[in-house]
């Protein structure tokens, strides 16, 4: 083959396997699906602000793309290893339960499908990147600019996953690979016993991404340079402490040129505008002439920050042995790996295999960078060690410091609730699946953490779990809200849903925090629901009055919501536009 010019096609590098464009088109295909709330199994479901979501994460993780677009700081997965024996989710649903059945799957309580990915499975690779792949992709939209994200991976498939996390969340957003040593080899080793693990981190935009708090062993080399092969880390190419004033080497004081061609000087306060005029100089590392062979040798990294303005850093490579660079990843070596301690000391005995170790999570918590207020996702719960780590680490900070929002991180934890294994433990122990474990365990230990602390934190979680649509047989979308809507005279919702159910799937759909406070009150003689103190009021009662509906206009909410057979008569429904032009114009009114 040969193109316009006579030469012939280059080929070029890519990664790619067996249905990679049906995983794809999977991760953007819409669902009919809702998350129903669950009182019963909550605990201070009225005033916490965290959420543990039962469901399949796929599902769970498009119906939060709405509301939770752009707001998490940092997330953390284990997903299944790939070992042979780990099941993992199975995304084409187009066999009957019973076929697919009778072909040795397995269905969790909500009737989701588990499958064993074994080593004699000729696509072993193939079904485990299409499994992993659609979620990294849902994932990332759904991190802030500055957010992060640790996944933990053996090394059957972390090469793999290095290069879907580069086409996801592009090589230049690659942070580290941490080695993590625990406690003796895995179990599951095969010829050599395997004593560490990996985790994978990336940003969502390394522009914005702060590192918090580094875990070294010697040096730490914890950015990679593609066109030099090498790992680096930086330092600011301003000087600071003594001797750093302008006045001090003037002839250390001139401009740089940023990529998109400004002039940056060596300002003592990144606050300050970047011109030669400013009262705030200090002077640079280097002299001009060897910043601008530094510049064209690529040892000079530039970071833009929210402000606009340019940061110039000096990139200091790894040490080379030969080609190679000494320093490949972030070594922490982690001697006690307190996983199985921890669960066994808050249940009396081993519930769940494999746990990752709080104190673990707890230092990733801080590498991110999170602060009060912040939001953590881990959308393979397991055991629930990432709650654990974000109650425990909220609780440290509540008690060593006073006021100031200090120690308010919440987190979702998604499960899909896979069955215990009969001849466990665990299930000897009356937990019929994962998420009973995971709900128990973050009970156990914010009781435990809140004792042995004294820290007033938020223990408690509003589960929710994904099932079908509210509706019948209608994919609600908010688009499709008309006011027109009201004259209809049939309830297009089904029997069996409550108004709380919803409550949450009108959250879901106007990108309302399913973790904002939820207060019930009564407008003449109606259960209203006011959310997020006043943002969204809803109404889902038969027989609303032209009082009721008044009353709610006064409130000024931005959104009201009610059920399209909830008005009392046509009077109702005719005088509903005018009461609201009157009282609260602004209010954006949605009719299900």
């Amino acid at each position: 083959m040969h193109n316009s010019r006579g030469g012939e096609y280059e080929e070029r590098y890519q990664f790619t396997w067996p249905d990679k464009k049906k995983s794809i088109l999977l991760a953007n295909a819409p669902i009919n699906k809702t998350l129903r709330p669950c009182r019963e199994e909550s605990v201070d479901f009225d005033n916490t602000e965290n959420l543990y979501i039962e469901g399949d994460n796929l599902e769970v993780l498009k119906l939060l793309q709405e509301t939770y677009l752009g707001k998490i700081k940092m997330i953390y997965i284990d997903p299944p290893y790939n070992t042979g024996n780990d099941f993992v989710y199975e995304d084409d649903f187009a066999q009957s339960t019973d076929e697919y059945f009778t072909s040795n799957g397995q269905f969790d309580d909500e009737g989701n499908r588990l499958v064993k990915n074994l080593e004699s499975n000729g696509r072993f690779h193939t079904d485990w990147l299409n499994m992993i792949y659609p979620r990294l992709r849902l994932a990332k939209d759904l991190l802030s600019e500055d957010g992060v994200i640790f996944i933990s991976i053996d090394d059957k498939e972390i090469e793999n996953l290095k290069k879907i996390c580069g086409e996801i969340y592009g090589n230049s957003n690659f942070v580290a690979i941490i080695n993590w040593k625990g406690r003796g080899g895995r179990q599951d080793s095969k010829y050599y016993a395997a004593v560490h693990e990996y985790i994978l981190v990336y940003a969502k935009n390394i522009t914005y991404f702060q590192a918090g708090e580094e875990i070294k062993s010697g040096d730490v080399y914890p950015k990679y340079d593609e066109k030099k092969n090498r790992f680096y880390k930086t330092q600011l190419l301003r000087k600071w402490g003594s001797n750093s004033r302008r006045e001090d080497r003037p002839n250390l004081f001139y401009p740089i040129i940023a990529p998109d061609g400004s002039k940056v000087y060596p300002m003592i306060s990144n606050r300050s505008n970047n011109n030669k005029n400013s009262s705030e100089f200090g002077r640079w590392r280097h002299s001009a002439d060897t910043m601008k062979k530094n510049i064209k040798e690529g040892r000079v990294e530039f970071i833009k920050q929210k402000n606009g303005l340019w940061v110039a850093y000096e990139k200091i490579f790894a040490p080379l042995e030969g080609e190679e660079a000494t320093k490949k990843y972030i070594t922490w070596i982690e001697e006690t790996n307190d996983g199985a301690t921890v669960l066994k000391s808050l249940f009396g005995n081993i519930v769940f295999d494999y746990s990752k170790s709080p104190i673990l999570i707890k230092k990733f918590l801080k590498m991110a960078n999170t602060t009060t207020d912040d939001i953590i996702l881990d959308f393979f719960s397991g055991s629930a060690t990432t709650a654990h780590a974000v109650m425990q680490l909220n609780a440290e900070e509540a008690k060593n410091h006073t006021g100031g929002g200090i120690g308010h991180r919440k987190f979702i934890m998604v499960q899909i609730p896979e069955p215990c294994d009969e001849k466990s433990e665990a299930y000897r122990a009356g937990y019929k699946n994962i998420c009973e474990i995971g709900k128990e365990r973050i009970c156990r230990a914010g009781k435990k953490i809140k004792e042995e602390t004294g820290a007033n934190i938020d223990i408690g979680f509003r589960v929710l779990k994904c099932d079908s649509s509210n509706m019948k047989d209608v994919y609600y979308s908010p688009a499709e809200f008309e006011v027109t809507l009201f004259d209809e005279a049939v309830d297009n919702i089904k029997e069996d849903r409550t108004a709380e159910d919803l409550l949450i799937q009108v959250m879901l759909d106007l990108g309302v925090l399913l973790s904002s406070k939820i207060e019930k009150k009564e407008i003449g003689g109606k259960k209203v629901f006011n959310v997020a103190e006043g943002f969204l009021i809803a109404c889902f009662d038969e027989n609303v009055t032209e009082e009721t509906i008044k009353e709610i206009a006064k409130q000024k909410p931005y959104y009201f919501v009610m059920r399209d057979s909830s008005m009392a008569n046509d009077s109702v429904a005719a005088n509903f536009e005018q009461i609201f032009a009157t009282y609260s114009p602004s209010t954006v009114r949605k009719v299900l």
